[in-house]
Parts: C-alpha cells; structure tokens; sequence
C-alpha cells in the first residue's frame, strides 16, 4: 500500500509505507539520477546527503544520527538560526562526485540533519510557504516607499518561519539597512537580503521563451556558462540585441547549442576572400555552413547578380587565382539544391496574385462606379443653377 504525500514546494513524492521504495518526482531542474543507487554500503559509503530547498538552493549535510535516509524523504535541517525543512534529492557513493562537481571539501563543517520532518513540521513549512507571495509584494511597497533602486523578485522562508531570505536585483549598489529594519518589525522574523543577476532571477521566476517553450534556466538549467557573441558569429547569425537577447535582458543561453556543429562544419570551409573572374571580382556576402555554400555578388555591366557556389567549386577557383588563371564564369555548371525534390514545381509562383478576381465583376464594378460618378456630376450641375433647372421645370409645364 502506498500513499502520497504533496510537497508544498511543488513536488509529489510517493513512498512506501514499509520504506522499501522511495523516488522523488522529476519536476526539480536539480534532480540528480542516482546511478551508483545499486551498490552495497562499503567503509567509504559517505554520512552525507545532499537535500533540495527551493528552486535553485541545495546544499549538503551531515547524516549523524545515522537515519536510514532515502531519495524523497522530507527532513528537518540545521538552520540559522533554528530549523529548516527539505527534500533529500541524493544519497551514497555519488555525493563524493556530487561534491568535488561543486568544489566542496570532504573537511567541510557541514551542518546536521536531525530527523525526518514530523506532520507538525511539514504543517508549520507549508504555512510559511503560503506567506511567501503575500510579504513579497508588501515588501516590494516598503522598498518602493523608502525610494531604493531595487526590486525584490523571491521570497524564501525557512521551514520553522523564523527567517526568510529576500532575493533582489539592482544595477548600484543599495543601501538597504532601513529596509531590513522595516521588514523585521512588520513581519516579526530575521531578515536576510540576497543580491541575484538577472538570469538567476528569470530562472526562479519562469516564463516562456520566442520558441514557446519554458525557459531553459527555469525548467532544467543549473549551471550558467559565460555566453558571448561569438557564438552568433560562428552560426552566421545577425548581431541584433533584440533578437539575440532573452526576456533577462542578456544573450541566450541556447546560443552555446549548436556552436560546436558549426565550429566542426566550417573547418571544410575556405577562406573567405574575393574571386576574381573574367568579368570581375565577386565579393564575400554570407554562407550556408550546413548545407555548404557560399553566396559572393559579382558586378557585371552594372548589374550585381547574387551566387551561391559549393565550396569545392571556391577553393577550385582559388588555386586557379593564385596562378593568376581568371575562369570566365563563376559556375561551370548550374547549381541544383539537393534539398528540393525532383518533380517539385513551383505552381504558386507562376501564377498572378489576382488569379482568383473574377474579371466579370471587376468590369461591373467599374461601370457601376462610372454611373454613380455622372449622377453625382448630374446633381452637382442642377445644385449649381437652379434658375435654369427652375425654367426648364416651367417650359415643360406650358408644354
């Protein structure tokens, strides 16, 4: 028999009521796949797990009541000061790796974990929970009131609701010593303010990205790497903020992708240097790095045409340059795009845009227009000489 047990940080864990089986959701972008789950307890097998708080917080602890610990298992952690509650995300010989990934020493004085969390204990958390939204926004009018350049974008408490921790952005520096003063005497409890970038705050907030997707540093990004426009340089792509930027503000993490693909594919590439023809040089515009082209201008009697040459054909005429041998043409043949199937024709294309007017309609239309327009010239004249239309009423009267 089993039972579910909601977790008010979002996740649900099932567990077995004889404790034989226990596995945490994998709504968490922190999850961590346990695979050294399955190995017997050895001399090494470390006293330490790793346990998951809000959104992106999650660090190790020390196991000293030696509690027979297992991934999902709610637990009541060392605070300061007091107690906090989280989720054992992972347990045994793959915390070793798990620590030197994040650069922490087995000499580390790691705090201590004191007992799974009782029903009080999950009580008094979800109660704190539930106060998180409400003392963000009141906190965000204390700062708006005492006119500091920040804005506060999460609120964290900890489990026994004895302190919370405020999460904020700002350009400057801000002196917010007034404002703790402020939040500690409206909300009776310790105050700590925690300075965040702007992709930290996209990832805790969430959104949507131009793809219409969830963000990647919301739903399974934990780790940031410096992204730069080289990138884009690499993919060919255009250098316009606006595009190249995420809703923070800086450029997109899914930039870094693809970049090694393309690093791979213009390593066939040539160099990217003028042509010269016969009947002149044909300049470099962009290329075509996956389907391996590059497209050159050439100005022929004042014409500019626009070519797409395989690269095979750009380095055969560059060797022909460099012994100073000027083919007549750019193309000794024309080029067929292989991604274009063969029978393909391009119906559309040929046709007008006006295809679907019916031209018997369009000449009613014309001599409806035409008709109106000599009865408004018809009214406009009368309108103009009523002493003539008047005379011409009379003579036809006598008559």
């Amino acid at each position: 028999m089993t039972y579910k047990k909601e977790n008010p940080r979002g996740c649900v864990t099932e567990k077995n009521t004889s404790n034989t089986h226990c596995s945490s959701c994998k709504c968490s972008k922190l999850e961590v796949t346990n695979w050294l789950k399955d190995l017997p307890e050895s001399s090494t097998y470390p006293d330490i797990v790793e346990v998951r708080f809000k959104n992106t917080r999650k660090e190790f602890y020390k196991n000293v009541n030696k509690l027979k610990l297992e991934e999902g298992d709610i637990v009541a952690v060392e605070g300061s000061p007091g107690h906090d509650i989280g989720t054992v995300s992972l347990t045994g010989e793959l915390i070793l790796k798990q620590m030197l990934k994040q650069k922490v020493a087995q000499s580390f004085e790691f705090k201590k974990v004191y007992r799974t969390a009782k029903e009080f204990d999950i009580q008094k958390w979800q109660e704190s929970i539930d106060n998180e939204h409400r003392v963000m926004l009141e906190s965000r009018k204390m700062a708006r009131d005492l006119k500091l350049k920040m804005k506060i974008s999460d609120v964290e408490f900890q489990g026994d609701g004895s302190k919370a921790i405020f999460y904020y952005i700002a350009d400057e520096r801000v002196d917010f010593r007034e404002l703790i003063r402020v939040l500690a005497d409206e909300f009776k409890i310790r105050v700590e303010m925690r300075q965040i970038g702007s992709r930290q705050e996209a990832g805790r907030v969430g959104g949507i990205g131009p793809c219409g997707r969830e963000l990647c540093c919301s739903s399974w990004l934990s780790s940031f790497k410096s992204v730069s426009t080289t990138a884009a340089r690499h993919q060919e792509l255009s250098l316009n903020p606006t595009k190249l930027a995420g809703q923070c503000g800086k450029l997109k993490w899914c930039l870094n992708f693809e970049v090694d693909s393309y690093i791979d594919a213009k390593k066939a590439f040539p160099p990217k240097v003028a042509l010269t023809v016969k009947g002149g040089k044909a300049i470099y515009l962009k290329s075509d790095i996956h389907k391996g082209m590059m497209w050159y201008s050439v100005k022929i009697n004042d014409i500019v045409t626009f070519t797409g040459l395989p690269i095979a054909r750009v380095k055969e005429i560059i060797e022909l340059n460099k012994k100073d041998i000027f083919p007549d043409k750019l193309k000794e043949e024309e080029y067929v795009d292989s991604t274009t199937p063969s029978g393909y024709q391009n119906v559309l294309g040929n046709d007008s845009l006006t295809r679907f007017d019916d031209k018997k309609k369009q000449s009613r239309r014309k001599k409806r227009k035409s008709s109106n327009r000599s009865s408004r010239n018809r009214s406009a004249s009368i309108k103009r000489n009523p002493k003539t239309s008047n005379k011409k009423k009379n003579d036809n009267k006598k008559n």
